[in-house]
């Protein structure tokens, strides 16, 4: 009796101990000078996440900024009411969450790094041709943009995808970390949740620990897909090998 052919299931442990690790190495160099750079890159993930939204509800995007001591401001005109106003400053903390967990997913799971690391070197350029509102952010634009574009040309498969992940990881730590300062250190300054406060009478630290749990969630979901088994294609032959050899044929005449 012909046995039956399963992909496997489960968590795959090569894959949770690079996640591991690369957490733990994001944590411990956070603050390092030479990862500058990769924390200007997500500043201006959570000010793109602000300008989508703002598109989103019709409203008109100004400018952005990211400055050299990392901090970051979307200039918008938004339509009246609410909503929008909710979406908009959410959207900076959830949008880095939800980035970093596109990643994760496209890179561990469909294994389209390379696009993934194309489509960023794209949009970092775009975000500073379009929107940049100072020199110092159309630079750092143009010169992330092409350094993102000429390593998803010239890196073998293996760097692109790790390359990936740690954006991936800094990314959702990024929106973990400013969410954390908010909801402990509420006077160092303005913050989205200040701001959104203001507008709606809701605490901030209540909109702090929403966007805590909703980003805690997301990137949650999303390990738990990234980290599965997939079935490779010779499994995946297989199971279709053995699915045909059930099946009746038919034999033409000659």
């Amino acid at each position: 009796m012909p046995s039956t052919l399963r992909p496997r299931s489960g968590l795959a442990p090569g894959r949770l101990l690079l996640l591991v690790v690369l957490v733990l190495a994001a944590l411990w160099f956070w603050n390092a000078p030479w990862l500058a750079p990769l924390r200007l890159l997500v500043v201006l993930v959570h000010e793109t996440g602000h300008a989508l939204a703002t598109l989103l509800f019709g409203g008109r995007v100004e400018q952005i900024v990211v400055g050299a001591d990392e901090s970051g401001q979307c200039l918008s005109s938004l339509p009246p009411g609410w909503l929008p106003q909710i979406a908009v400053y959410s959207a900076g903390y959830l949008g880095s969450a939800i980035s970093g967990a596109l990643q994760l997913v496209l890179a561990f799971r469909f294994r389209l790094h390379r696009p993934v690391l194309y489509a960023m070197g794209v949009w970092v350029t775009g975000m500073g041709v379009i929107y940049a509102g100072n020199a110092f952010t159309l630079a750092y634009c143009l010169g992330m943009g092409a350094v993102l574009l000429v390593l998803a040309r010239v890196l073998p498969p293996g760097g692109v995808k790790a390359l990936v992940t740690v954006i991936a990881v800094f990314t959702g730590l990024y929106a973990l970390f400013d969410l954390r300062d908010d909801l402990w250190s509420p006077g160092g300054g303005p913050s989205d949740a200040a701001l959104l406060a203001a507008h709606t009478h809701v605490p901030a630290v209540i909109w702090a620990f929403l966007w805590s749990v909703a980003s805690v969630a997301i990137l949650v979901l999303a390990a738990s897909i990234s980290l599965r088994h997939s079935a490779p294609e010779d499994e995946l032959e297989e199971l279709r090998s053995a699915a045909a050899s059930g099946m009746p044929r038919t034999t033409p005449n000659p």
